[in-house]
């Protein structure tokens, strides 16, 4: 029997019972379609976490100080004094796979002006910060090497800090706000960045040199941890390994010892939140994909009503020299048929779905081609697999007691 009139026949089938034929559909409709919104939303996940922490810089290399047992007791990265502006010094001068880096402390208070106040983070950092962690000065300028030296009271306002002080769409520059009862002048505003992949507001904050924050604002003398910058993405493990190297020289740590300090990059970071969100991919995937067979335990139970149904038919086609492999071709056909037809229906309307909840909820949904191809093709295989017992039901009858059959 050809194609042409095996799909003939099935389509006739399908439309004596339109209505049956549409509710066994909805099964693998629905399932498609919850497996094409979950993987995009998945995929939409994976790639936002992606391009946030490229936005932090892929070549960014950060060092902390470390965790150490003194007398059994556990000391934190807080609570340690390990890293100097001396650490900075031999960094740069010593790690040729390093192009900048700048010592980083930090304290949170309320910033002033006037009568308006915001509660915020004031962040001490060297002029090659901007280059480091990839901002720009949106307005005004960055402070200079000079003010950096003299610990001058100068500073730069996020867009969250300066729309609370100062309101919307005002220029700070050349104002004077206080924070923790000290002055300082706004020198200039910060480009917008939004919040990164922890949720956090990385508008909210003031830049100040890390000299004034040090020794005018948290009276120390230590650094609370060090940023750096590979010369490119590839050479970040390079110089994870150097800077490692010349900070355990600087601060004479034997071989046998453990390290004061540690050494994070972004790399490690996007690895392990790519991990992640495969994990939840996959797990979003397979809770929808349940319903797929449920979709496909449909068709096998009324593929098995119609088998039923047409004993007498399949009977009449034997008797007149039809053969088994015919009537198995003809009933697996319209099992196909039904999946495959639902499989698109479900695909268009995943796509649909994906657009409308990134619309409407603000999520990021990425439908990948590949997704829609695996989806096809796992319809295919269902319309098959259980399709196949019912039909060969069929095929395997006697045509005598089929003719019989009432």
């Amino acid at each position: 029997m050809s194609i042409k009139n095996l799909l003939k026949i099935a389509m006739n089938a399908l439309l004596r019972n339109k209505l049956r034929a549409f509710l066994t559909m909805l099964g693998i409709i629905i399932g498609v379609a919850s497996v094409i919104a979950m993987l995009g939303i998945g995929q939409g996940s994976k790639l936002s976490i992606q391009q946030q922490i490229a936005g932090m810089g892929l070549n960014l290399v950060t060092v902390v100080p470390g965790s150490q047992q003194r007398g059994g007791v556990q000391f934190g990265a807080s609570t340690m004094q390990s890293l100097k502006e001396t650490d900075v010094t031999a960094i740069l001068s010593d790690c040729p796979a390093v192009l900048a880096a700048t010592p980083e402390v930090r304290g949170n208070g309320q910033a002033v002006f006037g009568a308006l106040n915001w509660p915020t983070s004031l962040y001490g950092e060297n002029e090659s910060y901007l280059q480091i962690r990839e901002r720009s000065v949106e307005s005004g300028r960055m402070f200079t090497s000079q003010e950096l030296g003299s610990a001058s009271k100068v500073c730069l306002l996020g867009k969250t800090v300066g729309k609370n002080l100062f309101g919307e769409g005002a220029d700070p520059v050349g104002q004077v706000i206080r924070f923790k009862k000290i002055p300082f002048v706004v020198i200039g505003v910060l480009n917008s960045k939004g919040l990164n992949t922890f949720g956090q507001d990385q508008d909210d904050l003031i830049l100040a040199p890390f000299t004034t924050v040090q020794k005018r604002v948290l009276a120390i003398t230590w650094v609370q941890s060090i940023y750096t910058s590979a010369i490119d993405s590839k050479s970040t493990g390079l110089a994870q390994t150097q800077i490692e190297e010349t900070v355990r020289r600087v601060h004479k740590i034997r071989a046998s010892d453990q390290d004061d300090f540690t050494i994070r990059n972004q790399t490690e970071l996007l690895s392990t939140f790519s991990s992640v969100s495969n994990i939840l991919t996959i797990l979003l995937g397979a809770i929808a994909g349940i319903s797929l067979l449920v979709g496909g335990i449909g068709i096998m139970n009324i593929m098995y009503v119609s088998v039923t149904e047409r004993t007498r038919e399949i009977g009449l086609r034997m008797a007149i020299g039809g053969k088994g492999f015919d009537i198995l071709l003809q009933f697996l056909t319209e099992s196909i048929l039904l999946s495959i037809t639902g499989g698109v229906i479900g695909i268009l309307l995943g796509i649909a779905a994906s657009k409308i909840i990134g619309s409407t909820m603000s999520w990021p949904v990425v439908v990948l081609p590949s997704s829609e191809v695996l989806s096809f093709a796992v319809c295919t295989v269902i319309g098959v697999f259980f399709g196949w017992y019912p039909a060969r039901k069929a095929a395997s009858l006697d045509p005598i007691d089929a003719l019989r059959y009432e």
